[in-house]
């Protein structure tokens, strides 16, 4: 075991990490962080996502190690349900979760995405969502909340998203 410091969530933890001990593993067994979930173990499904400085990470592959110094942010770091992110209220008020499992990846992946480009088309919300799988059906609803939080994320002021973004 060694020590490890992450800065997750803006809170600096200290933590012991196996040795290529996956961040999913620290994030869920050591945070108890349920956001991100364990889908292939192979990157291939997206539903681990979480943003290593902004930018979407599977978290199953990944060594915890190979990220000190970076800020990590997991679903949980976005809102709280007293004031959830515009994502996360866009994703309720569209009704776009059937069995939710792999919603968190997808927001994850939405919001790198609002971040760098505030008026997304289809083809941009398509390609930021390609490694994030869902056999539901509920892509439209999906597209339809990112497009929701985005005109939302556009009329807000930053300063007032601070506490959830």
């Amino acid at each position: 075991m060694a020590k490890l410091t992450l800065n997750i969530n803006g809170t600096a933890q200290e933590l012991d990490v196996e040795a290529g001990e996956p961040l999913l593993y620290v994030l869920r067994n050591g945070l108890g962080l349920k956001g991100p979930k364990f889908g292939c173990g192979l990157s291939e499904c997206g539903a681990c996502t979480v943003l290593a400085d902004g930018k979407p990470l599977r978290a199953c592959i990944v060594p915890a190690a190979s990220l000190a110094g970076r800020t990590i942010t997991t679903l949980e770091g976005l809102g709280t349900l007293e004031n959830p992110h515009p994502l996360q209220q866009a994703f309720i008020d569209e009704q776009a979760a059937q069995c939710a499992y792999c919603i968190p990846g997808m927001i994850m992946s939405a919001k790198a995405l609002l971040d760098r480009n505030p008026e997304p088309s289809d083809e941009d919300i398509a390609w930021a969502l390609a490694g994030n799988l869902c056999g539901c059906g509920t892509h439209l609803r999906i597209v339809r909340a990112i497009k929701r939080a985005a005109s939302t994320m556009r009329e807000t002021p930053i300063d007032s998203r601070e506490g959830s973004a």
